[in-house]
């Protein structure tokens, strides 16, 4: 039996995300004058103090708290039809922090076909900060289009690569939803033929995971 070629790896991860710091509160009172005659003294007036539970007004409640669990976002089904041979329960990428990204990666090797899928959640602070990092994410990136029906908005693109004669292709799909965004990547090769699989079957591949891996974010699961 021949060896195979080590798999391709993907060449690049999530980039750190910049976490908003809220302002405080600041509070002043206006100019104190002298008292004249004791009679005349009035007794300090009663501030209204914010309940620990009332939100502050510089920083409104995140509509997506924290990432869910990326392993759980995808039907079984839907992992076997990706990623032939791999096994379901797919495998969590450490994170420095679980509450703002998580990812879960699903790869198989099935004959002479391979195919490669995460899956990422990545929160943010803010609306405004995850529309930055969706724009972000999409500089360097062209000949893709928007996915309408996909969170608030979505982009995907896919792109052919070839090192030693051998091709891989590889579709990404971001797509924002509020505070959150749902990051896919999905890769295949065939290492019998050297050919890559097709463009359609990728795209459609890539799109189908952010999909549902939209509707655990917005269902809560995990």
């Amino acid at each position: 039996m021949r060896s195979l070629p080590l798999p391709l790896t993907l060449t690049a991860r999530l980039s750190p995300v910049v976490v908003l710091a809220a302002a405080g509160w600041a509070l002043s009172s206006g100019p104190s004058t002298a008292p004249q005659a004791a009679e005349n003294e009035k007794p300090p007036q009663k501030t209204e103090s914010r309940s620990s539970s009332e939100p502050s007004a510089t920083q409104a409640a995140k509509t997506y708290p924290a990432a869910p669990a990326p392993c759980t976002a995808l039907a079984e089904k839907t992992i076997k039809s990706l990623v032939p041979g791999a096994k379901t329960a797919g495998k969590e990428i450490p994170s420095t922090d679980t509450e703002l990204r998580r990812t879960c990666s699903w790869n198989a090797l099935e004959g002479y076909e391979y195919r490669w899928l995460d899956v990422s959640f990545e929160v943010l602070e803010s609306d405004e900060a995850a529309e930055r990092s969706y724009e972000s994410r999409l500089k360097d990136k062209s000949g893709g289009g928007a996915v309408p029906g996909l969170g608030d908005v979505a982009y995907s693109v896919v792109n052919l690569a070839t090192e030693d004669k051998q091709e891989t292709r590889e579709g990404v799909v971001v797509a924002r939803a509020s505070n959150a965004l749902v990051i896919v990547t999905y890769n295949g090769s065939d290492f019998e033929s050297k050919k890559a699989p097709g463009t359609d079957e990728i795209n459609k591949g890539a799109i189908k995971a952010a999909k549902e891996a939209m509707a655990a974010l917005e269902d809560g699961r995990g």
